[in-house]
């Protein structure tokens, strides 16, 4: 059973900064690929950025410059470092692993950004 568990989220103001974990189970966490995605309430779903097992970075247009993804695979973590926040930010986050092209959503953790 994979487990993908997201922490970190909470109320900050605008310009403030979060940063989000994203713990995930088993051994071969190296190979696989992270993602973060959100969902603002009344919005479907959207990418915010992906990190590759060789730790290739992309990024969603809206969050370029101001969030950075990484990994620890030591630990089994991928982290998004979310700075200049701005009240569109304000999101349910998500991790999803993608493991021998399987995908494992974590449960969310919200973020509240006020103006």
């Amino acid at each position: 059973q994979v487990q993908v568990v997201e922490s970190g989220g909470g109320l900050v103001q605008a310009g403030g900064s979060l940063r989000l974990s994203c713990a995930a189970s088993g051994s071969s966490f190296s190979s696989d690929a992270m993602a973060w995605y959100r969902q603002a309430p009344g919005k479907q779903r959207e990418w915010v950025a992906i990190i590759t097992s060789g730790a290739t970075t992309n990024y969603a247009d809206s969050v370029k410059g101001r969030f950075t993804i990484s990994r620890d695979n030591a630990k089994n973590t991928v982290y998004l470092q979310m700075n200049s926040l701005k009240p569109d930010d304000t999101a349910v986050y998500y991790c999803l692993l993608t493991r021998r092209n399987i995908n494992y959503w974590g449960q969310g953790t919200q973020v509240t950004v006020s103006s």
